[in-house]
């Protein structure tokens, strides 16, 4: 009571010719800076005539009341009284306080903490007489956040009608949030492609699905090609998956697909949709639609996104026709479609002989046979037999004994041989990685996406075979531990490593005890490998070594 008196009093007694310091959105004056005209348009009416804006000792009010929400209030009859207080001078210019940059966070700070009546009234003043008013506010850069926060509290009413069946005391505000959305359903169009409006009508798409029921859809023509619109539509869809999915199945069957493939905007909207499709609908679309344009679509800059999608639903059903243009998708650099195709061979186990053969062929690599160990660094590349090793031709008399270079890894090359380390033939890519010399494993294991692929051949191999790609990282454990990758990648192979191989490592790494303690990456090793124990205690480190080796095959049995 006290603090709200102090506050009325210093709001009506400012001093004259006190200097106050400038805030955000006041010019050297005290007042508002002018702003670009149509920011937040101009409210016609009851606010027509005036100056549009709060004087500097209202917004310095509320900015003040903002400071004061953010404490605790002793009990809630504090923050009742409280609240009416600042409605109370509200009240007259709710358009004015919502169109306000510090004034509006304050109401929107405020609104969770009024009652539903009260946020009704609010909603209720900032309409206006004939509702044309509310449209402005919410079409506006700081209104807009006002209203969001008023119907968020429609989810209050959803929680008390529980337990208040027939307490009708959210009535004012349903009123008021179903005329909003009567008025956003006139203007749809104007609305879903309003920078500041779309996220009044994501946020009441959410609410009316929650609260009400499913939101009502305009016969008004829209376009799914605005980047803002697209957005809503979006939300609408994911809502709708939600809470009626029944409704959004309807909505998918009338979505416009192959008219907007290669829009920018409207291609999100699609790839949405194909998320949530069942597979029975993208099937019939792939029949009657994309059937003998796959390859076309996968080599377009924005369509080939949608591909990606559509392969990891109906991955099948698009095999056979995209494999016939692999090596076309891999010149246009639409790695994106080959990595799916990978990663749903792995996934599925089907068809993973004829992807790995395909690839051999498109990078040069399948004939002769000898060739067939360089598919890793080609791979991990994304280059030809050819380019990588510097040959105009496809003879042979070529060096193959080509350093592995950081700078030719790259991302989309690791996800490549990611998804082909999980195949269930995968000899020729434990082939390959033999072959590579000590220093192109150190280059493969610190490289901040080869770390993975090495790490993903390693744990996949059997014991046998992971002792002999460890045979050949000795001498290199070291570096790898002071590498911010490398020791990721290190500490994964310890992880599913025998115990004969930890020993092998911790014999490795013991030696330099101060330079591993002494760097930020190897520190952690050091201390996750127990290697002081190691080094004092051996007998024990290799006794609880064998106890978490026997924990781990048990676990690993149960789980296959």
């Amino acid at each position: 009571m006290i603090i709200m008196v102090e506050m009325e009093k210093e709001k009506k007694t400012w001093k004259k010719g006190e200097k106050k310091r400038k805030h955000a959105g006041e010019n050297s004056d005290g007042g508002l800076k002018k702003r670009k005209e149509g920011d937040d348009g101009e409210i016609k009416g009851r606010a027509e005539g005036s100056k549009n804006r709060l004087d500097p000792t209202n917004v310095g009010y509320f900015r003040r009341v903002d400071d004061r929400l953010k404490e605790a209030f002793e009990d809630d009859e504090m923050k009742e009284m409280f609240v009416e207080n600042v409605l109370s001078e509200v009240k007259g210019k709710a358009v004015l306080v919502a169109l306000d940059r510090t004034a509006s966070i304050t109401l929107q700070h405020l609104l969770p903490l009024c009652g539903l009546d009260q946020v009704a009234d609010v909603l209720k003043e900032m309409a206006g007489e004939t509702g044309s008013d509310l449209k402005t506010v919410a079409c506006s850069q700081c209104g807009s956040h006002v209203v969001e926060s008023a119907i968020r509290q429609m989810s209050r009413w959803s929680e008390s009608a529980q337990t208040e069946a027939e307490d009708d005391s959210s009535g004012p505000l349903e009123t008021q949030v179903l005329c909003l959305s009567r008025m956003v359903r006139e203007h749809s169009a104007e609305f879903i492609k309003h920078v500041h409006g779309t996220h009044v009508v994501r946020t009441l798409l959410h609410v009316m699905a929650g609260c009400i029921g499913p939101p009502r859809t305009t016969a008004q023509p829209v376009s799914v090609t605005d980047s803002v619109a697209s957005a809503v539509f979006q939300t609408m869809l994911s809502v709708c998956h939600r809470k009626r999915p029944k409704l959004c199945k309807q909505l998918l069957k009338l979505s416009p697909l192959l008219v907007f493939l290669k829009d920018q905007a409207a291609s999100r909207l699609i790839e949405k949709v194909i998320q949530l499709s069942h597979k029975a609908l993208l099937r019939d679309i792939f029949k009657n639609h994309l059937r003998g344009h796959l390859v076309d679509l996968a080599l377009h800059p924005i369509a080939n996104f949608v591909i990606q999608r559509l392969t990891g639903a109906i991955f099948l059903k698009l095999f056979d026709e995209l494999l016939e243009g692999v090596e076309a998708i891999l010149a246009a650099g639409h790695m994106g479609v080959i990595v799916q195709m990978a990663e749903s061979c792995a996934e599925s186990g089907e068809k993973q002989e004829e992807l790995l053969r395909c690839l051999l062929s498109a990078f040069h690599c399948a004939e002769p046979g000898s060739r067939h160990t360089s598919c890793l660094p080609l791979f991990l590349s994304l280059l030809t037999y050819e380019v990588y090793y510097q040959s105009d031709t496809a003879e042979g008399g070529i060096d193959t004994q080509v350093p592995l270079k950081s700078s030719v890894i790259c991302y989309h090359g690791s996800r490549l041989v990611q998804a082909l380390s999980k195949f269930k033939e995968r000899s020729l890519l434990l082939s390959s990685l033999r072959t590579l010399i000590p220093d192109d494993l150190l280059t493969l294991a610190t490289h901040s996406v080869g770390s993975h692929v090495l790490q993903a051949l390693i744990t996949t191999s059997s014991d046998k075979g992971r002792g002999k790609i460890l045979k050949r990282l000795e001498g290199q454990f070291v570096p790898m531990a002071c590498s911010r990758s490398g020791s990721r990648a290190l500490e994964a192979i310890w992880n599913s490593a025998s115990v004969t191989h930890r020993q092998c490592i911790a014999e490795e790494l013991a030696p330099s005890e101060s330079q591993l303690r002494s760097d930020q990456f190897a520190r952690h090793v050091w201390a996750k490998f127990a290697l002081s124990h190691f080094i004092h205690r051996r007998a024990h480190w290799q006794e609880i070594q064998t106890g978490e080796s026997k924990k781990r095959k048990m676990f690993s049995d149960i789980l296959e």
